[in-house]
């Protein structure tokens, strides 16, 4: 089992999209009153008394979408300063980051990764749930943006839905030629859109690597990321490729990582909710943070049996919380 020193941390469970496969339409939402969210002093003590005294070095912030999050600037000039942390990294839609790019790159943050999951206007307004005037062209202006004001490595993420954009995958690796950016390839999951997921099911990665083969050619990539990606490259090209196989190949040996949803609790494993802890209530009764580093630590001591025994029940059974809600 790998080093468990990776903290996704969810600021919001809100978004400006609707993503099919995050925030499915028609499902009901319970959004998180503001009050019910961790402060921004509460998640600092949590990273600075609990989390890094535990072992973890690497931190992501998302969402919801984590660009609605107020004072996130500020928030991410707090944690990138910290003489602990190795990497900080944000997941975003993009649609806000042209304005906000700059701010956070001189805040400290450094890697970002876009969710990116057409080029085709129409279906990426499908797919976020848009109904009015088309959002990617902004959206495109974010990953400019970003381009431009030096974050790298620049990642884009694309989930693959079966019958909706498994038609382009070969336009979005062709992105990877002639820039130096990287993307990434995830397999669709059912956490939150059951229904979707049960006509859809997904596209497994090696059969995505198979029609980029047949096209270009595709090695073995020497870079290597913080996540479980498969990384590989076409032949010649300035960026990657990477194939994240969460429901076609187990790699729980290679988990590096927990969540820490918005309102406070702690998931050792995005594939079944076996062990949450939640951290909010505990801290905001009074716990001492030394108790509630010795809860996570017995949890990543756990956490292991976690991923393996409970899998199968994370690829077929069902979910209380939406994808947005967890933090991705």
């Amino acid at each position: 089992m790998n080093t468990v020193d990776y903290l996704r941390i969810s600021l919001i469970d809100r978004c400006n999209f609707r993503c099919q496969y995050c925030m499915p339409q028609g499902a009901e939402l319970d959004y998180i009153l503001r009050q019910e969210l961790l402060t921004d002093q509460e998640l600092l003590t949590l990273v600075k008394e609990v989390f890094i005294p535990v072992g973890f070095r690497k931190f992501r912030l998302t969402g919801g979408e984590p660009l609605l999050r107020p004072g996130v600037v500020e928030l991410v000039r707090a944690i990138a300063s910290l003489p602990e942390t190795q990497d900080l990294a944000m997941t975003t839609n993009a649609f806000l980051l042209a304005g906000m790019a700059k701010e956070l790159y001189q805040a400290g943050l450094r890697r970002i990764n876009i969710s990116l999951d057409s080029l085709n206007r129409e279906t990426f307004d499908k797919i976020i749930g848009n109904r009015g005037r088309s959002r990617w062209e902004q959206t495109w202006e974010g990953i400019k943006a970003a381009h431009q004001v030096g974050f790298d490595p620049l990642k884009l993420n694309v989930v693959v839905i079966p019958g909706v954009n498994d038609q382009e995958v070969l336009d979005l690796a062709a992105l990877t030629i002639h820039r130096s950016w990287h993307v990434r390839f995830i397999e669709f999951m059912p956490i939150g859109n059951s229904q979707l997921f049960g006509q859809r099911a997904w596209v497994p990665s090696e059969e995505l690597r198979q029609r980029i083969h047949l096209r270009w050619g595709l090695i073995e990539s020497s870079v290597r990321g913080n996540g479980p990606a498969d990384v590989f490259q076409i032949p010649g090209a300035k960026g990657t490729l990477g194939f994240i196989s969460q429901m076609s190949e187990c790699f729980c040996d290679r988990c590096n990582r927990m969540r820490l949803s918005a309102d406070g609790w702690l998931r050792p494993c995005l594939l079944n909710e076996q062990g949450q802890v939640d951290l909010k209530t505990a801290l905001r009764s009074g716990v001492d943070t030394a108790d509630l580093r010795e809860q996570v630590r017995q949890l990543l001591m756990i956490k292991p049996e976690i991923n393996f025994k409970e899998r199968d029940s994370g690829i077929d059974g069902s979910y209380t919380r939406t994808m947005s809600q967890i933090g991705g």
